[in-house]
């Protein structure tokens, strides 16, 4: 139950709250607007352009707070940001979400992609004109349940944005009505979508019950608390609580199978072979980008670069934020990077043999998603940094690639490799353009992949010296390893990315072997404009990287703060953000009692060592 305190606190930051959570809100708005427009039987409207308008703005507010926008007025000019209106000691919703800069660099990413995927699916024609308000509204409701992902600071919210993602994309992946194959996976992916939510789900009761909260400072605190048992001196998950390291081991799986990380991967290639190739590339980008923020955010929050409030523990273990970052870097890197390096290699290797389009393009995003683990696998702000980097190259990349596979589709009615033999003579353009996608996913230079690629691979660079230096010598041996591996990875990459381009290329076309002429294929106006401006931010970003190096920094800031600040003179009276006794969704009053009449729970001496 609240107090009458935190219910007057409530009414008075709602506004604020509000505020912060407006592009939020304008999806929302978007999405009921839609749903009315729908119950109305005699107008005949296609609803892309409201998708565009509410999508687009929420998408202009998102870009103008975050980067602190000044607007003339009286004379003076007025900053519109409401990162600078909310306190991170006291996030919004009583600290269900948090809003910083990490998650409007995200609200960037993902409002961005659904303005993108909204065009391609206007030029595409999928959907019809009858079914254009259900199918955009799936997209707005998995959106928004990704923007929700990349805010969530309670597990309670983790599982409900989770599930506000996963909902929309099931209905997504079986939209095309008529067809088997999509109907067999929308099937499976939701069959194998709630299984995972259940894991995910049962982990997060028992860390709920086990600490009795759900707010995720206090719960990291709770398992910094388990790992340091032993002294500061000594920390691994060895040592924990069997229902702490199962709750961490089931939310993870739960991760995991939103990234398609293996083994967690095998829902991916059906999936995306049988939906269409424009809800394949927004499970591909989008899913992906909010499934990677969350983990980012939960593993930084772990190793304790976020701001946590600065917990008692650290008092009386003695025991500097540094090193506890440290510490936990021992304790869940290597784990990262052995799962960042299975994923990588398998999704390289498993795409070899693929003949169809969109299961090749499959596991390259499993490929892609275990390149971004290797970023996160130092747990590090710098890691963030180059992960968010990797997220916005990633979908013009990803994008660009899927928009030619559904041009081609509907122009040829085939994704198969072989019926696109010497494409090159029909489609010059296309071919191409589809060359210069596929070229940067593999990392080539000049390109926007190649410096997504070279961020994350400098970051483990640095993770290693920096461990050798420090004379960590296993993990730098863990990073460097990881380096080694993702450069070779790079490396058998190309043999499948170049395959479609020698097929394309080198081979005759195969009418002409029938001695029939080439029928040229003809893009529509729309269709060469969207690809032709996906190629040019391919080729400058990966020219002038330094406004999107600088916007990820940016959006990785709040992780730098446990390393500047200093530890408080006095240990806080709660375990809260900012020391504050005041209670939180999901958990009673620090160091109240526990659910089912257990101890409470106190970061004290007597729990942080045996």
């Amino acid at each position: 139950m609240f107090s009458q305190q935190a219910i007057d606190k409530l009414e008075t930051s709602l506004i604020a709250d509000l505020m912060a959570f407006s592009p939020e809100l304008l999806v929302c708005t978007g999405i009921v607007v839609m749903l009315l427009l729908r119950l109305l039987p005699r107008l005949r409207l296609h609803m892309c352009g409201i998708s565009l308008f509410f999508s687009g703005s929420a998408l202009l507010l998102t870009a103008i707070h975050f980067w602190d926008v000044k607007i003339p007025l009286g004379g003076s000019s007025v900053a519109l940001d409401f990162l600078g209106i909310v306190n991170p000691k006291d996030p919004p919703f009583s600290g269900l979400l948090v809003v910083d800069h990490f998650t409007g660099y995200l609200r960037i990413v993902l409002l961005g992609f659904a303005v993108l995927i909204t065009w391609l699916s206007m030029l595409t024609g999928i959907p019809d004109e009858e079914d254009s308000a259900d199918f955009y509204t799936l997209l707005l409701g998995g959106t928004l349940g990704m923007m929700l992902m990349a805010s969530a600071n309670h597990l309670l919210m983790v599982f409900i944005a989770v599930e506000m993602a996963s909902l929309p994309s099931y209905a997504l992946a079986g939209f095309m009505k008529g067809r088997r194959q999509s109907s067999e996976a929308s099937l499976k992916y939701v069959v194998y979508g709630g299984g995972a939510s259940g894991v995910m789900l049962y982990g997060i009761s028992l860390l709920a019950g086990r600490f009795g909260t759900g707010y995720l400072p206090d719960v990291a605190t709770g398992i910094h608390a388990e790992c340091l048992k032993g002294g500061p001196g000594i920390a691994g998950i060895g040592g924990m609580d069997a229902v702490v390291l199962l709750g961490i081991v089931f939310i993870l799986v739960g991760l995991a199978f939103k990234l398609s990380a293996v083994p967690f991967h095998f829902w991916c290639p059906d999936v995306f072979e049988g939906a269409a190739a424009e809800v394949g590339a927004f499970l591909s980008v989008a899913s992906k980008a909010a499934a990677m923020a969350l983990t980012a955010r939960l593993l930084l929050v772990l190793a304790g670069t976020a701001d946590l409030g600065e917990a008692s523990f650290l008092m009386t273990t003695k025991i500097k934020p540094e090193e506890l970052t440290e510490l936990m870097q021992k304790a869940i890197g290597p784990v990262v990077a052995f799962f960042a390096a299975i994923t990588a290699t398998f999704g390289n290797l498993a795409a070899y043999p693929q003949t169809n389009l969109k299961r090749l393009l499959a596991y390259s995003t499993i490929a892609h998603a275990g390149y971004m683990l290797m970023g996160l696998a130092v747990m590090n702000a710098d890691g963030a940094k180059a992960v968010l980097f990797y997220l916005f190259a990633y979908i013009f990349m990803n994008l660009g690639a899927f928009a030619v596979v559904a041009f081609l589709r509907n122009k040829t009615g085939s994704e198969d490799l072989k019926d696109f033999r010497g494409l090159v003579y029909r489609s010059p353009l296309l071919v191409v353009l589809l060359g210069v996608f596929l070229l940067s996913l593999l990392g080539l230079p000049p390109l926007v992949g190649f410096a997504a690629k070279f961020q994350v691979f400098s970051v483990l660079f640095d993770a290693g010296q920096h461990h050798a230096h420090a004379g960590n010598s296993t993990l730098s041996y863990v990073y460097y390893g990881l380096l080694i591996i993702g450069g070779i990875n790079t490396v058998i990459s190309t043999v499948y990315y170049l395959k479609v381009l020698k097929v394309m290329v080198l081979e005759r076309p195969l009418e002409e072997l029938e001695g029939r002429p080439a029928v040229p294929l003809r893009l529509s106006i729309g269709a060469v404009i969207f690809s032709l401006l996906l190629g040019l931010s391919i080729f400058v970003g990966g020219i002038l990287w330094n406004p999107i190096a600088e916007a990820s920094d940016r959006g990785a800031q709040d992780f730098r703060r446990a390393a500047k600040s200093s530890l408080p003179t006095q240990p806080p009276v709660g375990m809260g953000a900012g020391g504050g006794g005041g209670a939180r969704p999901g958990g009673p009053p620090p160091g109240g009692p526990r659910p089912g009449g257990g101890p409470p729970f106190r970061a004290a001496p007597s729990e942080a060592r045996p």
